[in-house]
């Protein structure tokens, strides 16, 4: 069994992606024309912010984002360590200052508690990680503190489309909000693809120019720091196909979850909380002490795992030791505990027991 099973999740919707292809290829506009501004209206309509503006990737997001409210060389920026190095990597194209984040042992996302840490150390800006799909419980107090404070709320929503916190999508509680498109995401194209979100439209102008060579005017180069990265006319096209989607399948994923909640009883697993409108699943973690012994018991039954993800952002190679002054226990912790499972609209219930099963099968040595 697959950890995502594009082709079997793709299948059903063979017909929109053609009629969605042909539409370009009819026109035979390929780069910043009208399927990129639909699909950028109709997407924040579906989170209900005003700009949306769509970009490459979903670092090259977060990167915009930040150089979109004034981020620049030298500034603070606090963010989590447990989230695949995405925001480091914008951070650093920046030459802004990370300053790393610890996070909650049960829901693996930030707490107020290190943000107001972090603003009394002087970050510039915040980046909330909206992991795993799960929605930061203390969003909203983040963002009272940020605003008290003058300090930049960004939410990296990359795995979270759809998720909400007291009936506001995740992306519009902050200043800026930043998705990515992967094919794997709970909202993902058949390629690349990135937007920010924002209900300030002189970021959402600052994003547009940022996107597309620092340009002013055509050709007319004013801003740095600016580049290539746009969405192409056929990935905003299938997700103009997919938007209405979303919300079906982020519910078949938290069914899925909650599926799992139900079935795994085992002594060795600790298994993720699994709330409602604020969890979309994109992933289902779990955790154990014995982890490998786990992972490789699963994988002799035909069953594919990953770990999301084993280096801390402080602990990776490129830093050269750089961050080994700062100790984050949970976060580090967790980079030895954490084991994905199959979870993806696709799944049968069947597959879902048949995973569960197999971890119940599991022999387990407590330490």
């Amino acid at each position: 069994m697959l950890m995502n099973d594009l082709s079997k999740h793709l299948s059903p919707y063979r017909g929109r992606i053609a009629a969605a292809q042909s539409r370009v290829l009819d026109r035979a506009w390929f780069i910043m024309g009208p399927e990129v501004a639909e699909f950028e209206k109709q997407f924040a309509s579906y989170l209900g912010v005003h700009e949306c503006r769509t970009v490459g990737n979903g670092t090259d997001a977060l990167e915009l984002g930040l150089r979109a409210v004034g981020v620049g060389p030298n500034d603070t920026v606090a963010t989590v360590a447990n989230a695949g190095f995405y925001t480091s990597t914008a951070i650093s194209a920046i030459g802004a200052q990370p300053f790393y984040l610890d996070v909650n042992r049960q829901t693996k996302v930030v707490e107020l508690t290190e943000v107001q840490r972090a603003i009394g150390e002087g970050a510039t800006a915040i980046v909330v990680t909206h992991l795993y799909g799960q929605a930061v419980p203390d969003t909203l107090e983040i963002a009272q503190i940020c605003k008290e404070n003058r300090v930049w709320l960004i939410e990296d929503c990359a795995q979270a489309h759809g998720a909400q916190l007291a009936g506001k999508m995740v992306g519009t509680i902050g200043d800026v909000g930043c998705f990515s498109f992967y094919p794997t995401k709970n909202l993902g194209a058949l390629g690349d693809g990135g937007a920010v979100v924002t209900n300030d439209e002189n970021v959402a102008a600052q994003v547009s120019r940022l996107r597309q060579y620092g340009w002013t005017a055509k050709y007319q180069v004013e801003l740095p720091g600016a580049r290539n990265t746009r969405m192409d006319e056929m990935q905003a096209a299938i997700l103009q196909e997919f938007l209405p989607l979303l919300d079906e399948w982020n519910q078949r994923r938290r069914d899925i979850a909650k599926q799992y909640n139900t079935h795994i009883v085992h002594p060795g697993v600790v298994l993720p909380n699994v709330g409602a409108a604020d969890y979309v699943a994109h992933l289902y973690v779990i955790c154990s002490t014995q982890r490998d012994s786990l992972s490789a018991h699963l994988r002799a039954t035909g069953i594919s795992t990953d770990v999301h993800y084993p280096i801390p952002d402080t602990l990776q190679p490129v830093f050269a030791g750089r961050f080994a002054h700062v100790h984050l226990p949970i976060t580090e912790q967790l980079a030895s505990e954490t084991l994905s499972l199959p979870c993806y609209p696709a799944m049968s219930d069947a597959d879902v027991v048949k995973v569960a099963d197999a971890i119940n099968a599991w022999s387990y040595s407590p330490a």
